[in-house]
C-alpha cells in the first residue's frame, strides 16, 4: 500500500483500566509475543508526531501525557493529546491500545485520506455489528477541535457525544482487522489469530 500524501498525527490511547481484564494493563499485556502498545505504535510508525496518553512505559522519543484529571476516559485522553501536538497536521488519528489488527486497519484509513472530500470530517470502520469504531479513527484536525472545545476537559463525556456533529465516512477496506480486547476471550482469540498469520508469513 501507498503512503499517503496527506500528513497525519496520531493520538495512542493507553490508559484504560482493563476492569474485564483483573486490572491488568493493556498496553503491556502481550498478544502473539509482543505488547499492544508496541503494535499500535508499529501502525502509527508513519504519523508525523505521536502522542500517547496514559501512565504507560513508552519508547524513547515518544511522546507520553496524561489527562488532567486522571481517568477520565477517551474523551479526556483524546483532549490531553491533541493539546500535546504541536503545529498539528491536517489530520488526528486516534487509536486505542486495545486494538491488535491497527497496523492494516489503519493503512487502509489513510490511504483513503488523499481522495476523501472536504465534507468528510472522520473515516473509519464499523464492526460486524455495525458499531463505528470510534478509537480506531481518522479526524480531520479542525473538525476534532471544534468538538472538542465544546467539552471542556473531556472528563466523563461519551465519545458519542463528542463524534455527533460530525460527518463520517465509513470504509470496507480493512474492516476484517478491526476488533479490541476487552476480555480474556477476546484476547486468546487475537492470540490465535495473530499467532497463525505469523506463522504463514514466516516472521
Amino acid at each position: 500500500m501507498t503512503r499517503p500524501r496527506t500528513t497525519y498525527d496520531a493520538v495512542i490511547l493507553a490508559g484504560g483500566a482493563g476492569r474485564r481484564l483483573g486490572g491488568r494493563d493493556k498496553a503491556a499485556l502481550t498478544v502473539a509475543g509482543r505488547p499492544l502498545l508496541w503494535r499500535v505504535l508499529q501502525a502509527a510508525q508513519r504519523a508525523r508526531q505521536v502522542v500517547v496518553v496514559g501512565q504507560v512505559d513508552t519508547p524513547d522519543g515518544v511522546r507520553r501525557v496524561l489527562e488532567d484529571p486522571a481517568g477520565g476516559g477517551p474523551v479526556a485522553g483524546i483532549n490531553a493529546g491533541v493539546g500535546a501536538l504541536s503545529q498539528p497536521a491536517p489530520w488526528t488519528c486516534v487509536l486505542a491500545v486495545d486494538q491488535p489488527g491497527a497496523g492494516p486497519a489503519l493503512a487502509s484509513i489513510t490511504a483513503a485520506l488523499d481522495t476523501v472530500g472536504p465534507d468528510v470530517d472522520a473515516l473509519c470502520h464499523r464492526d460486524g455489528t455495525g458499531h463505528a469504531q470510534w478509537l480506531l479513527a481518522a479526524y480531520r484536525h479542525p473538525a476534532l477541535l471544534t468538538a472538542l472545545t465544546e467539552h471542556g476537559t473531556g472528563h466523563g463525556v461519551a465519545m458519542g457525544r463528542l463524534v455527533a456533529p460530525m460527518r463520517f465516512e465509513y470504509l470496507s477496506a480493512g474492516a476484517e482487522h478491526i476488533g479490541d480486547i476487552d476480555t480474556w476471550t477476546d484476547h486468546a482469540d487475537w492470540e490465535q489469530r495473530l499467532s497463525h498469520e505469523q506463522g504463514d508469513t514466516g516472521r
